[in-house]
């Protein structure tokens, strides 16, 4: 099921794209979907980021071909930080370059969506925990990154956490490709297999520090390839079993 959040006539829903069409659900979809009898076609809507999360949790260096590349050990525990809901585009919405920023970066991502509240889950247990899966891009103002020593000023612009276009329910994480492409041309290509750590183990290492709230956002960090964005660019992530998440620069 590819599970979307969509602006129509004035208001947000939630809804199951099923071809070119939208049928609407009733409330959230984090228990037991219920339907409304209402079906809308999809050129009639305006996406909206794929989730609406109380926090979004990102994870860096979390492949090993990108610490190879960094020069940098591979981390014994998982290396996190947040992004503000504040952050976070809709797929086709663009991407703003703010003056302050002298570089902006991609990074493709696998993000995942929590189904129901987790706090000091078990790993073997964390997929019952899991909606689905979708893409997300980790806009980075490289130079600050750099100047601060840390990482929130770099990811938290508005715009810097494009997020969807849809959340897909029937696909396994271990071996999923994840591309990103500039203006057309390959630019990050790698698999989930090189993960350090995988998608339950993130989830349950995450939640023995915060609870985790139903639509809350984890991305799984970025493999090697990360690049450089300018005015006018057009980026896309790409992973397989979901879909491509578009954005530009403007």
């Amino acid at each position: 099921m590819q599970i979307v959040r969509i602006h129509y006539k004035g208001k947000a829903y939630w809804g199951a794209k099923r071809e070119d069409a939208i049928h609407l659900i009733e409330g959230m979809p984090f228990g037991r979907i219920k339907y409304s009898s209402k079906t809308v076609a999809l050129n009639q809507v305006k996406l909206l980021p794929a989730s609406e999360p109380s926090k979004i949790i990102m994870v860096g260096l979390n492949y090993r071909k990108h610490a190879k590349e960094l020069g940098l050990k591979i981390p014994k525990e998982p290396v996190l930080f947040l992004k503000p809901s504040t952050s976070l585009l809709a797929a086709g919405a663009k991407i703003i370059y703010p003056q302050a920023v002298k570089r902006l970066d991609y990074e493709a991502e696998l993000a995942f969506v929590v189904k129901k509240t987790a706090r000091n889950i078990r790993e073997k247990k964390a997929k019952e925990y899991i909606l689905g899966y979708t893409c997300c891009n980790d806009v980075t103002a490289r130079d600050l990154q750099k100047k601060d020593g840390q990482w929130t000023r770099a990811k938290s612009f508005d715009t810097f956490c494009p997020l969807g276009p849809h959340i897909e329910t029937q696909i396994q994480p271990e071996n999923l490709s994840v591309c990103s492409y500039l203006n057309g041309k390959l630019k990050q290509s790698s698999t989930t297999a090189d993960f350090i750590f995988p998608v339950c183990y993130l989830l349950a290492f995450v939640s023995r520090i915060m609870t985790l709230l139903p639509g809350d956002v984890i991305s799984t960090g970025t493999p090697h390839g990360i690049g450089r964005m300018k005015k006018g660019d057009k980026i896309e992530v790409q992973i397989s079993g979901i879909g491509c998440l578009k954005n530009q620069v403007a």
